[in-house]
């Protein structure tokens, strides 16, 4: 069977009917795309602390909070100045990397690069700060048109790989979970998709790789990439980790250096109190949120507004924790991160052998002490 990733709102009424109204498989928008080109926000003066956070990727409804965050003032509320770096043709880094070298003081990426950090190098530890959304929010994916319809049917099909240091054998052993051997063509994107000036105008590789026929598969945000697509008349088949026996650990998270937790921890709480309220606001207000992102981005893969809202609409109720109850007045919490999830996340990698050295030998698995990976401690929801 081919799982999709769906996402099910937990919250009152008016919102359910906006994300029928904006559902793409309903409505299908057609999204144009013209030149690239990458923002910087500039700092200020007469701010009592500056900081910067530099995102994993175009600026999308990942970052919506962000953008909230600047728009209405709540970055200037606490304080602060904040600029936003946008990853670009120019790029040599990874945003991790940018961050472990000082060139910025936060980045956003997947729950991996902690664990990489951790086992790569003594120097310099990056330690997650903060969940951006909740729950699991990525798929591997096809054309339906291809008939690669599960897993197992990527044995010798290309994969476009982001050069993660885990995500090939990641989706290598979903291939093999499916009952397949594992055997996929991975080929690499230039700079982890940044080095490319269509890759990066489109804000995916769904739309510069499998629909130019350049691969088969890739890795996506659901609610960005596979909206985006179904906007553009696309159809996907997506192969969510979980349903094919893999504990995802969080993505998008924000990464900090131990460093800066030791020596600027209010900078790290203001930030995170900024945060907290432009995705509570991205929450509440998801038609608004789409039109900040898109005004304050000003990026080219942001150019149809139908688009940014049905991918708003797909993922604004992530950004909380869980509700059981849509009456319940308690609309949960943002950024916190749990344990267990973490500890099923990183057992996993160890278990599969998958976190190696650079000489290919299995790193023993007390190298990584899990709780050393993330913390609540700086979150504004945070109670010791």
């Amino acid at each position: 069977n081919t799982h999709v990733h769906t996402c099910t709102p937990t919250r009152n009424a008016y919102l359910r009917s906006l994300r029928l109204a904006y559902d793409p498989r309903i409505h299908p928008r057609r999204v144009s795309s013209r030149g690239y080109c990458f923002a910087v926000g500039s700092g200020r003066r007469g701010f009592a602390a500056t900081a910067s956070i530099c995102l994993d990727w175009t600026p999308n409804t990942n970052h919506s909070g962000i953008y909230a965050a600047k728009e209405l003032g709540y970055f200037e509320e606490e304080g602060i100045d904040v600029s936003v770096v946008v990853p670009g043709p120019e790029d040599s880094l990874t945003p991790g990397r940018k961050v472990a070298r000082g060139h910025c003081t936060f980045a956003i990426s997947s729950s991996e690069s902690a664990v990489s950090f951790a086992t790569q190098t003594k120097d310099t530890r990056l330690v997650a700060v903060a969940a951006l959304v909740q729950g699991s929010t990525s798929s591997i994916c096809t054309l339906t048109s291809s008939g690669i319809d599960r897993p197992r049917l990527l044995d010798g099909k290309r994969y476009a790989s982001y050069d993660g240091r885990f995500e090939d054998a990641i989706v290598k052993q979903m291939v093999q979970n499916d009952g397949g051997k594992g055997d996929v063509a991975f080929h690499s994107l230039d700079m982890h998709g940044y080095g490319e000036d269509d890759t990066m105008a489109h804000g995916s590789v769904v739309s510069s790789y499998l629909k130019a026929d350049r691969s088969d598969s890739t890795w996506i945000f659901t609610h960005w990439e596979a909206v985006k697509a179904m906007h553009e008349g696309t159809h996907l088949n997506l192969f969510t980790l979980e349903d094919y026996g893999i504990p995802y650990g969080y993505s998008p998270v924000l990464l900090a250096t131990e460093s800066t937790l030791d020596k600027d921890p209010e900078v790290v709480r203001k930030t995170l109190n900024a945060l907290e309220k432009g995705y509570r606001f991205a929450y509440d207000n998801p038609i608004r949120a789409a039109e900040i992102l898109v005004s304050q981005a000003k990026h080219p893969s942001l150019d149809d507004l139908s688009f940014i809202e049905a991918s708003q609409l797909s993922i604004s109720d992530k950004y909380l924790t869980d509700v059981v109850d849509d009456d319940d007045e308690d609309e949960g919490v943002w950024g916190v991160m749990e344990l267990n999830r973490w500890s099923k996340w990183v057992d996993f990698l160890f278990e599969k052998g998958i976190i190696v050295d650079r000489d290919g030998v299995a790193v023993p698995r007390d190298t990584v002490q899990v709780e050393a990976l993330f913390t609540n401690e700086f979150l504004p929801t945070y109670t010791s």
